[in-house]
């Protein structure tokens, strides 16, 4: 039986949140404002799960979702919304995140930095499933609170040429002879080339090594192959081992990376990024620089392009390794210096030790910060970097690390907002500035 429900917010997996006999209910296909009918699926001690039967009251922010897949496809969840929506939801999970968790409040908020919302996701771990029930092979994103594979022939946040090249490989996969032995296609999309990582539990056969290679000339890709663990990965043609890359203009810096390096899905959103942390940063001359978790040198080489030193600092030694080679190859080794180091576990004597630097960039995984955060706020302030960029995916972490720095160590939350990395979903990024107390400066930049 249905219920009236009034939508009062929205959660980060686009469920509409209402409330009933005290009790939270979470709608599925809701939008704040909406009076829905909906009908109770699972019944929780503290929540009920429900889905939306039909809308007696429409929110103005509701669109129609472009994307035939939506609704059944895992890829997306708020496609249904506006996208100018989006972005203020997300704003608004940062600035509840950073009251509620961090008991902190940015001086200045940020305007959003937001670019395409379609075509923009230039990574992507594609599943690949063989269900003879659907007619053979299927490639794409898993389905939405499910395990299955979606049958979809495109994907309209995949750029073209990708979504393009999803029926064909149904095809390429059914037409191999370890079908069922190819688990995923993982998808890297650089300003040079597109590079598809095929996981293959069985050994390929020649037959099959020779449709790879006319699928890769027919639609200009190139295959990389991964028959065991990560360390087995390897281009399936030698020459183009070095292609995949992607560039930073503005501080003239190429960036070669492998289809298993982390780089950012959106690679528009990420010049745009690493132009706002580096003003923001407002690095000088002769500043000595940190960049921690700096994975492949992202934010590490452009610095370099404007600061007297920068240490990049990362846990993997294979990164490390890859981000000297970089900065070898685009002319940077003088000023960018790169080394190993746990930083999950570090303190205030190990940061003494590297000396001072007047400025910090920190972009840490989903865990966050939280050791670089009580070591920062556990130094002397005449050692302290005078500013703090601080480059987050997941708001949580986030406002509990800014908590340590502004309540443990004097620092001021000068500035806050949310980056869309990844539009039509809940996924929050987002940058915060900090500057330490006393440290002299005459404002904030005009950047802020």
């Amino acid at each position: 039986m249905s219920e009236l429900l009034e939508i009062e917010s929205l959660d980060l997996d686009a469920r509409g949140i209402a409330h009933r006999d005290g009790k939270v209910v979470f709608v599925d296909g809701a939008l704040p404002g909406e009076t829905v009918m909906a009908r109770i699926a699972r019944r929780k001690s503290s929540y009920d799960t429900a889905k939306t039967d039909s809308i007696l009251r429409q929110s103005p922010q509701r669109v129609a979702p472009a994307c035939p897949n939506f609704g059944m496809c895992g890829g997306c969840a708020m496609q249904h919304l506006d996208p100018a929506a989006q972005v203020a939801i997300k704003q608004r999970v940062l600035e509840d995140a950073l009251a509620h968790i961090g008991k902190v409040q940015p001086g200045h908020v940020l305007p959003p930095l937001h670019g395409p919302t379609w075509g923009y996701r230039y990574r992507a771990r594609l599943s690949v499933r063989l269900v003879h029930k659907k007619g053979g092979v299927l490639v794409g994103f898993r389905e939405r609170r499910g395990a299955y594979v979606a049958d979809m022939t495109e994907c309209l946040v995949l750029p073209r040429h990708v979504s393009d090249l999803l029926a064909p490989l149904r095809a390429l996969i059914g037409s191999l002879s370890i079908p069922k032995a190819v688990p995923q296609i993982e998808v890297a999309v650089g300003d040079d080339a597109t590079v598809l990582l095929l996981r293959h539990m069985e050994p390929l056969a020649a037959a099959d090594i020779s449709r790879l290679r006319t699928f890769a000339q027919l639609h200009d890709v190139c295959w990389w192959l991964q028959p065991k663990g990560p360390d087995t990965v390897h281009p399936l043609e030698p020459g183009d081992a070095d292609r995949l890359a992607y560039r930073l203009p503005e501080f003239g810096v190429r960036m070669a990376y492998r289809p298993t390096d982390f780089t950012q899905v959106n690679g528009q959103i990420n010049r745009t990024l690493v132009s706002k942390a580096l003003s923001l940063l407002d690095v000088q001359p002769g500043d000595r620089v940190a960049d921690l978790f700096c994975g492949l040198g992202n934010f590490t080489l452009p610095l370099a392009t404007c600061a007297r030193e920068v240490v990049g600092i990362e846990g993997s030694q294979a990164l490390v390794e890859r981000a000297g080679a970089a900065a070898k190859q685009n002319a940077l080794a003088d000023r960018a210096h790169f080394t190993k180091l746990d930083l999950f576990n570090v303190d205030a004597h190990w940061l003494r030790g590297l000396g001072r630097f007047e400025r910090m960039l920190i972009d840490p995984p989903r865990e966050g910060a939280e050791a670089v955060s009580r070591a920062l706020a556990g130094l002397e302030p005449a050692q302290r970097p005078v500013r703090l960029v601080y480059v987050s995916c997941n708001p949580a972490t986030l406002a509990r690390d800014a908590g340590i720095l502004v309540h443990e160590g004097g620092y001021r939350l000068m500035a806050a907002g949310a980056i869309n990395m990844f539009p039509h979903t809940g996924h929050v990024e987002s940058i915060a500035v900090f500057d330490a107390p006393g440290s002299g400066r005459a404002g904030a930049p005009a950047s802020l």
